[in-house]
C-alpha cells in the first residue's frame, strides 16, 4: 500500500500503522518543520520526504495513493486562536490539502482519507465537510475525545472514509502516565504547541490550559481492593511522603495517590462564606471548593476547573493568596503518554521541540482504531 501524509508533523500516522501492522509499500510524508522531521526519522526509518505540501501533486503524479492522512494547521480553527479560519495563513493550506486529495482520488477512487482538525465552529466544519463530500460523497464526521482511550480530554474532528468501531472507554485517568506528584482531575487538559512555555496558577484556574501537577507528599490513608501482597493496596494521601519507586512492572506496583477533588470557581461569597450570586454588590472572589466526589468536573472555557486539596470537604475563599499549592507542568515523557505514544518517542529533540510536536499532533490510540476498521466475526469485541 502507498501512504501519503499531509502536514505529517512526526509522524505519528506512521507509528499508528505499524503498531498495527498494516502493509506499507512506500510512506509518503509531507512536513517543513525540521525538528518534527527530526522525530519522525528518529522513530521511523521508511519514510520517504516529500517537503512542501504544495510540491506534492508534482511528486506523486505518476503513484497511485491507497491512504491519505492529513492534520492540516488548525491555528486558524481553534477556539484558542484569533478565529481568522481560513484566512490564517496557515489553515488555508486546508485548500492546499483539498487539491491534492481531489487529484489522486478522481485518478484512484479506492483511495481512503483520515483528515483531522480541531474542534470549531460549526459553520466552518460544514465547510469542510461539504466541501470534502463533494469530491467523496462516502466521507463522515465523527467528533472523537481522546480521553476514550487516553488520560487526556482531546475532542477532535475526524472526517474519513473508514469504517470503524470506537472503543469502550478504557479507563485511563491522569494519574495512572504521572511519574511523581499528585494530579487534580481524571483526564489532563488537551495538549497545544505552547506546552513548552509552562504555566502557572492564573492561567490554569482560570483559562482552563497548560495542565499542572502538584507536588504534594503522600502517606497510607487507606487500602486498594486489589489482589496480591499488602504492598500494592496501600493508598497514600497528599500529606505525607511518596514510597520509593520501583521499577513497577505490571500488578499494580505503582504507589496510589488519594486526593479530593476541588475546583477554583468565581463566587459572590458573603462575610460568612455563603454564595450571594445576585448580588452584584458583593465582589467575586476565587473560591476553592472542595467536595467528596470520585469525579472530577466537567471540563469548561469558564473558571469551573479542577484541583486536588487535602482540605476537608467545604468552600475556602480567596483560593489564589494559597502558598502551600505547589505544582509542575507535564514531563515530555508523561506528554508522549497523553498522546499514547512510546516514552522516547520525541528524544531526538529538546523538550521544548517536543512539546510543541505532541501539542500540535495526534493521539495514536484513536488514529490506531480508526485505521484498523471494524472487526467483523472472531475478531470483534463482544
Amino acid at each position: 500500500m502507498n501512504w501519503l501524509n499531509l502536514c505529517s508533523g512526526g509522524e505519528t500516522g506512521r507509528q499508528a500503522v505499524k503498531e498495527l501492522g498494516l502493509p506499507v509499500s512506500n510512506w509518503f510524508t509531507s512536513e517543513i518543520d525540521k525538528f518534527a522531521i527530526k522525530v519522525a526519522d528518529d522513530n521511523h526509518d521508511d519514510l520517504l520526504h516529500l517537503g512542501d505540501i504544495r510540491t506534492v501533486i508534482d511528486k506523486t503524479k505518476n503513484v497511485p495513493i491507497d491512504v491519505i492522512l492529513c492534520g492540516s494547521p488548525c491555528q486558524g480553527f481553534s477556539v484558542a486562536g484569533k478565529g481568522l479560519n481560513f484566512e490564517h495563513p496557515q489553515s488555508k493550506l486546508f485548500f492546499e490539502f483539498l487539491e491534492i486529495y481531489r487529484y489522486h482520488y478522481e485518478r484512484f477512487p479506492q483511495c481512503k482519507l483520515l483528515f483531522e482538525n480541531v474542534r470549531m465552529k460549526k459553520e466552518w466544519q460544514d465547510i469542510i465537510l461539504n466541501t470534502l463530500q463533494e469530491i467523496n460523497p462516502n466521507l463522515k464526521l465523527y467528533m472523537i475525545n481522546s480521553s476514550i482511550v487516553s488520560a487526556q480530554n482531546r475532542l477532535r474532528m475526524y472526517i474519513t472514509d473508514f469504517e470503524f468501531d470506537i472503543p469502550q472507554d478504557r479507563g485511563i485517568k491522569l494519574k495512572d502516565i504521572v511519574e511523581c506528584g499528585c494530579v487534580d482531575r481524571d483526564k489532563s487538559y488537551c495538549l497545544d504547541a505552547n506546552y513548552w512555555k509552562g504555566g502557572n496558577l492564573k492561567m490554569y484556574f482560570e483559562k482552563s490550559r497548560r495542565q499542572l501537577v502538584f507536588n504534594e507528599g503522600c502517606q497510607q490513608v487507606g487500602v486498594a481492593d486489589l489482589k496480591g501482597y499488602d504492598i500494592i493496596k496501600r493508598v497514600y494521601s497528599v500529606d505525607g511522603k511518596s514510597p520509593a519507586l520501583t521499577t513497577m512492572q505490571g500488578g499494580h506496583r505503582e504507589p496510589k495517590i488519594l486526593c479530593k477533588s476541588a475546583s477554583i470557581t468565581g463566587r459572590r461569597l458573603d462575610s460568612n462564606g455563603v454564595r450571594k450570586d445576585n448580588d452584584l454588590s458583593v465582589p467575586i472572589t476565587q473560591a476553592l471548593e472542595v467536595s467528596d466526589s470520585d469525579k472530577s468536573r466537567c471540563l469548561s472555557t469558564l473558571t469551573k476547573d479542577t484541583v486536588v486539596s487535602p482540605l476537608p470537604v467545604g468552600r475556602y475563599p480567596n483560593a489564589y493568596t494559597d502558598k502551600t499549592l505547589q505544582w509542575r507542568k507535564l514531563t515530555v515523557k508523561e506528554c508522549c503518554r497523553l498522546q499514547t505514544l512510546p516514552d522516547d518517542y520525541c528524544k531526538a529533540v529538546s523538550n521544548s521541540q517536543g512539546y510543541k510536536i505532541l501539542g500540535n499532533g495526534w493521539t495514536n490510540e484513536v488514529i490506531k482504531f480508526i485505521l484498523k476498521g471494524k472487526q467483523h466475526g472472531n475478531d470483534r469485541t463482544n
